[in-house]
């Protein structure tokens, strides 16, 4: 900046104007334009790189209004379409695939389902891995098309809900411990055999049991006895011929002589009773039995 000073003369007087006194220089000069022009240079250099950088971003990533990739935005959530991988932890409440394909979840390793509460605790895990599916909670649950429960576990027990349990194993089913169902059934043209190889086999009923066969014979084998026993009630063989092929039977001795045989006696109402044998029937000796 200049400063100037000014002198007033009449007219036909000339004076001679003073010299300047002081300049000041206003601006940036030398070395700091230089540098301040350098730095502007390299903001828009990197405004350059980075708009590039961005575009190309956006263009390998596939961002769109939608979404981004095979990753769409709806507004039921997120649809992701084709196979994609997850590095860490996917967290979500619900998952499910489109209605003409399938959901397929697959691991180099193992996958796992966990729930958690309000606090962040596992309250169910459920672990798919290469030899073994495991689930950890307090009940684990199948249920059908329509909602029915088709196999329950808990603490305490296995229900199965269905109305047929088939076993298709060479084997059979092996039981540690006791069974209870309602009917017990072969399949069609194949035989139905209960058997336990070391201990005994019990059957017990409040009411009765019913063993039938439509097509074929009953066979009881055991390497001890077989009791039939009936607390309240009577046991009924209904068939046109009763055959014992392995009874003893015993030679001509003296009279009184039983040799430990015995002899089974009926009564009209179809009471079965031993007496002790003899030379001829002694069943009319015991017949008071029957009364």
């Amino acid at each position: 900046m200049v400063r100037e000073q000014y002198t007033t003369t009449t007219p036909g007087t000339s004076l001679e104007r003073p010299k300047n006194e002081y300049v000041y220089k206003i601006g940036i000069y030398g070395w700091r334009k230089r540098c301040l022009y350098l730095f502007v240079l390299l903001l828009l250099i990197i405004l350059v790189v980075n708009f590039s950088l961005t575009i190309w971003i956006l263009k390998v990533m596939w961002f769109s209004p939608t979404g981004m990739g095979h990753l769409r935005v709806t507004k039921e959530g997120l649809r992701l379409e084709g196979e994609s991988e997850f590095l860490f932890p996917l967290y979500a409440k619900e998952i499910h695939s489109r209605v003409d394909s399938s959901l397929l979840l697959q691991s180099t390793h193992n996958v796992t389902v966990n729930a958690r509460n309000s606090n962040g605790e596992v309250t169910g895990r459920l672990n798919v891995g290469p030899k073994m599916v495991e689930f950890h909670g307090q009940q684990f649950q199948i249920n059908s098309k329509d909602g029915k429960p088709l196999f329950t576990v808990d603490e305490n027990e296995v229900v199965i809900g269905t109305d047929k349990l088939r076993v298709t194993g060479p084997e059979g089913a092996l039981f540690e411990h006791s069974v209870e169902t309602p009917l017990v059934k072969a399949e069609a043209f194949k035989q139905l055999r209960l058997e336990s190889p070391t201990r005994s086999l019990s059957m017990d009923a409040p009411r009765g049991i019913n063993i039938k066969a439509q097509a074929g014979n009953i066979e009881a084998l055991s390497q001890m006895d077989i009791k039939l026993h009936s607390s309240d009630g009577v046991l009924l063989l209904d068939a046109e011929t009763v055959r014992l092929p392995k009874l003893p039977e015993g030679t001509r001795g003296g009279p009184g002589v039983s040799q430990g045989l015995y002899e089974i006696c009926v009564c009209p109402d179809g009471k079965l009773y031993l007496s002790v044998a003899g030379t001829g029937s002694t069943c009319q000796e015991y017949s008071r039995v029957c009364q």
